[in-house]
């Protein structure tokens, strides 16, 4: 190949190549946790989307910012749409961070303006804050409707004073704001049903903002964790290699997108050490259910099985449901096998105000073979602490394993903490009901085998009502 051979071909590389930045709204392919992250816009006013370092957070944020200014939603968007022009924050901690994150994302570098998010012939007009070299501070968007949307660049550093006295359809905070912040911002969106989103790795442990969407239930709000097992631009090797590469203090956050819980975590263990792929459970492991009840907190329930042999412990299935009657509940439970047993805890002897019947005798009407007691360890006793560090002493040993698919599961685990040198009673659902089915384990029975007219089983399971 000769050398003006070559040279032409480098050109069309690079034009090709900067065709190709251009279209980066157009060509934006999500993730599933991305695409979580924007469906979910439809129904939640406020959305964090927490996730570890260059997972794709910031992208998915610029991607959905985009996608409003201008009205281009893709053929695949199932999330909010406005129908007309908006007026929108975007912010990070600083100028120069929201200067060489959230606007490099949407307009793309000072060097290669426009290869951004936002469609450079969509780009009618910016203006440039005074003291930040080539940070900008407004742009004029140009809207399919033929209108103008207006976005305005700032930052943590402002204060809360400069978020406040304008009216606005997005805000969009990437990095943790202080709570003060992240209220002027829904407050921005009151008059126009509009929409709040953070995406952010949480580094600042169980903070108020995080707290918010972990730790108080609302229906207008959403939290999607994405792990670097999520984003598929790296290899194996590559997230092995990441993970290993952070301090361990910061690993959960920086990795797996978990707050910082440092010396207050109840299960410090690696998450790898604990999931295994899904697999046949052999018929003559035994299986038992475990049931957390709920109503404001999710009801949830866990399936296990117990390899006798090696003493180990699986969790090979999870459900976790809120504001739903037992008959929701027992239907799940059951799809797992009716003949298994379910565990439950003493607040099962409880009356429902309604009915007036026991909360556990409901799901023994609703055909859930429930014990007939509630869950204790062989003393009769029944401590959360012991439950907790049984546990944990399986999994520190290789006893307790998780099936990998069972996210919620994982994203209790995550969490599960001490304050003040108590365990924190919140997102432990499906934990707790793994207590319950590991206490009982004596309780658990194989599949029952049929013979003839009779059907043969290691132990027939208790009557939910008998002493009572």
């Amino acid at each position: 190949m000769t050398d003006p051979d070559v040279l032409a071909l480098r050109a069309l590389n690079i034009n090709l190549g900067r065709e190709l930045a251009l279209r980066k709204l157009a060509d934006y392919a999500p993730y599933k946790k991305q695409f979580d992250f924007h469906t979910f816009g439809a129904q939640y006013r406020e959305r964090l989307f927490r996730a570890g370092n260059q997972t794709g957070k910031t992208l998915a944020g610029a991607a959905e910012m985009a996608a409003h200014l201008t009205g281009r939603y893709p053929d695949w968007w199932t999330g909010k749409r406005f129908r007309q022009p908006v007026a929108a924050w975007a912010a990070s901690v600083t100028a120069e961070l929201t200067r060489d994150g959230v606007q490099r994302m949407l307009l793309g570098r000072p060097s290669d303006p426009g290869t951004g998010m936002i469609p450079l012939a969509d780009i009618k007009n910016t203006t440039s804050k005074r003291t930040i070299a080539n940070a900008v501070d407004t742009v004029i968007v140009r809207h399919v409707t033929g209108g103008q949307s207006t976005l305005t660049f700032k930052s943590y550093e402002q204060g809360r004073e400069k978020f406040q006295a304008e009216t606005l359809e997005v805000v969009w905070f990437d990095e943790e704001p202080p709570l003060d912040l992240y209220i002027e911002g829904i407050t921005r969106t009151n008059n126009t049903k509009g929409i709040v989103y953070l995406t952010f790795t949480p580094l600042l442990g169980v903070s108020d903002v995080v707290a918010r969407f972990l730790l108080e239930q609302s229906a207008d709000r959403a939290d999607i964790n994405m792990t670097i097992d999520d984003a598929l631009h790296y290899s194996e090797f590559d997230k092995v290699r990441i993970a290993n590469s952070y301090p361990a203090h910061e690993r959960d956050a920086r990795a797996m997108g978990v707050p910082t819980l440092g010396s207050g975590k109840i299960f410090p263990i690696a998450e790898s050490s604990i999931k295994i792929a899904p697999f046949v459970i052999p018929q003559y492991w035994p299986r038992i259910n475990g049931l957390d009840f709920g109503w404001d907190h999710p009801t949830a329930a866990v399936q296990c099985a117990w390899d006798r042999d090696a003493d180990c412990w699986y969790v090979i299935n999870a459900y976790r449901r809120k504001e739903e009657i037992p008959l929701v509940h027992a239907h799940a439970i059951k799809a797992w096998g009716t003949w298994v047993p379910t565990a439950w805890p003493q607040d099962g002897l409880q009356h429902d105000k309604g009915s007036g019947e026991q909360l556990a005798a409901q799901y023994k009407t609703h055909g859930v073979t429930m014990l007939r007691e509630h869950a204790t360890f062989e003393d009769g006793t029944n401590s959360v602490e012991a439950g907790v560090m049984e546990m944990l002493d399986r999994m520190k040993t290789g006893r307790f394993k998780v099936f990998e698919n069972l996210h919620e599961w994982f994203d209790e685990f995550r969490l599960y903490h001490r304050k003040q040198g108590k365990i924190f009673k919140e997102r432990d659902d499906l934990l707790s009901a793994t207590r319950y089915a590991l206490m009982m384990r004596r309780r658990a029975m194989t599949r029952p085998i049929p013979r003839g007219n009779a059907v043969v089983a290691e132990w027939e399971p208790f009557d939910v009502t008998v002493g009572y």
